[in-house]
C-alpha cells in the first residue's frame, strides 16, 4: 500500500522564551492561544505554530531540539513594500531583500528575517503560481 502526503497541520518551534516568541510573532499578525495548561501556539490562516522550549518534558520531540535551528518561510498577500514598513516600525531588521526566489507553489518576492533566537524567517509574496 502507498500513501499520499497532503500537506503540513502544524510545526513545532524550540524556542528559549514562549513570552518573547509570542511577542515576536504576534507582531508578525499571528494569533497566540493556549491550547492547554503550559501549552501555546501561534494561528494564522490556516497554520499553527506550537511553542515548545528545549527543556520541556513534551513527548515525543525531536532528538536534538534547540533554538535558532529552523528556517521557513511565510508567505503573506501584503504588497512587499507595506511588509519592509511595518518591520521597520517595529525595529525589526531585514537581514536579506527583497529577492526572488521559487516556492513550492510557484515564485516568490521575499525577505529574511531572524526572529528572537534567530531562527531564520522568510516572508514572501508569491509572484506567480504552477
Amino acid at each position: 500500500m502507498t500513501f499520499k502526503l497532503t500537506a503540513i497541520d502544524h510545526l513545532v518551534l524550540t524556542v528559549s522564551s514562549k513570552e518573547r516568541a509570542v511577542q515576536f510573532y504576534t507582531r508578525l499578525g499571528m494569533e497566540h492561544r493556549e491550547f492547554s495548561p503550559g501549552r501555546s501556539a501561534l494561528f494564522f490562516g490556516s497554520q499553527k505554530i506550537n511553542l515548545h522550549t528545549a527543556e520541556e518534558t513534551a513527548s515525543p520531540k525531536a532528538a536534538q531540539p534547540h533554538c535558532g535551528a529552523a528556517d521557513f518561510c511565510l508567505l503573506s498577500n501584503t504588497p512587499m513594500p507595506e511588509i519592509l514598513t511595518h518591520l521597520q516600525q517595529l525595529d525589526i531588521p531585514v537581514i536579506l531583500g527583497p529577492v526572488d526566489r521559487s516556492g513550492a507553489a510557484g515564485r516568490l518576492h521575499s525577505i529574511y528575517i531572524n526572529d528572537p533566537d534567530g531562527n531564520l524567517i522568510e516572508i514572501a509574496n508569491q509572484t506567480d503560481k504552477v
